[in-house]
């Protein structure tokens, strides 16, 4: 099979499903109060399908949600559900493309090459005639090894240091009402605003209508109105590192190679209790 990614069609998926090569991952979740998405998984997923829980499947040391795990948890997690490094995942939500993106992100950050992202996820899945099922798939523990890529993690300590060079340029994917400070945050307890330099570009505004990530050159051409210089390295965030993939999926689909992703995002970053020499905060328009 020829290499893929880091979209596929549906057509690409009903080409080579049931190939036990291909493994595919419901990666479908919900932001705060809402119901779990396991429950949705239950009444339906893609036939072979494995949940994916990005809140269990997580560094649990810290208070900070759905952080990335130490390798060690995240290969028995990942073996747990009968994928090998070896296989070629597939990944998708139900939201059309949204947590999917965090998924492929993890992966990735894991040294997985091979995986990628169902372009317009479920519901482009069904759109396209694709079926359905309840049933679970019977899941055998396989051995998985992962290679940790920490190149595309930022932490807090690199955002500080990109707001004080150009070296790298910092790109917000909340909607805009939340990094202008004008729309409270969903998780208690943070302050409302960005980070003073960061850029915003929503992370709806890279999807179509369908939910379908949009053209390389529409995509291009979004990037740098929306302060994504791509002569520069691009550090992605949002409110809690889930949409903050979905840029990162979009420039690695342009083939902008140089980004990482700032794990803790707003959910680190905008903490009432932390020190504003330390973590600064602007609202309003840069």
């Amino acid at each position: 099979m020829p290499e893929f990614g880091p979209l596929v069609s549906t057509d690409w998926l009903k080409e080579n499903l049931g190939r036990p090569d291909v493994k595919i991952i419901d990666a479908s979740w919900r932001m705060p109060g809402g119901p779990p998405a396991c429950a949705d998984y239950d009444a339906r997923h893609i036939e072979g399908a494995v949940f994916f829980d990005i809140d269990a499947i997580a560094d649990h040391s810290v208070a900070l949600p759905h952080m990335l795990p130490p390798p060690a948890a995240f290969e028995a997690a990942a073996g747990a559900l009968g994928l090998s490094h070896n296989d070629r995942l597939i990944i998708y939500d139900d939201q059309g493309l949204f947590s999917a993106a965090r998924v492929w992100w993890t992966f990735q950050a894991m040294g997985h090459s091979a995986v990628a992202v169902l372009d317009g996820g479920l519901p482009k899945w069904r759109a396209d005639g694709g079926s359905v099922t309840t049933d679970k798939p019977e899941i055998t523990t396989t051995p998985y090894k992962a290679d940790p890529r920490p190149h595309i993690v930022s932490d807090a300590k690199e955002i500080r240091a990109a707001l004080s060079d150009d070296k790298s340029v910092i790109v917000d994917a909340r909607p805009a009402a939340r990094f202008l400070g004008d729309a409270p945050e969903p998780r208690a307890g943070l302050r409302s605003g960005h980070m003073p330099g960061a850029h915003n570009l929503p992370f709806g505004d890279l999807l179509n209508d369908d939910g379908t990530m949009r053209a390389v050159d529409e995509i291009t051409a979004l990037l740098p109105g929306a302060g994504g210089d791509l002569k520069q390295a691009i550090i992605t965030t949002c409110g809690s590192g889930v949409t903050a993939a979905v840029l990162s999926l979009a420039l690695e689909t342009i083939g902008h190679r140089r980004h990482s992703l700032y794990d803790g995002s707003w959910a680190q970053w905008g903490d009432e209790g932390n020190a504003e020499r330390d973590f600064p905060v602007s609202t309003g328009k840069r």
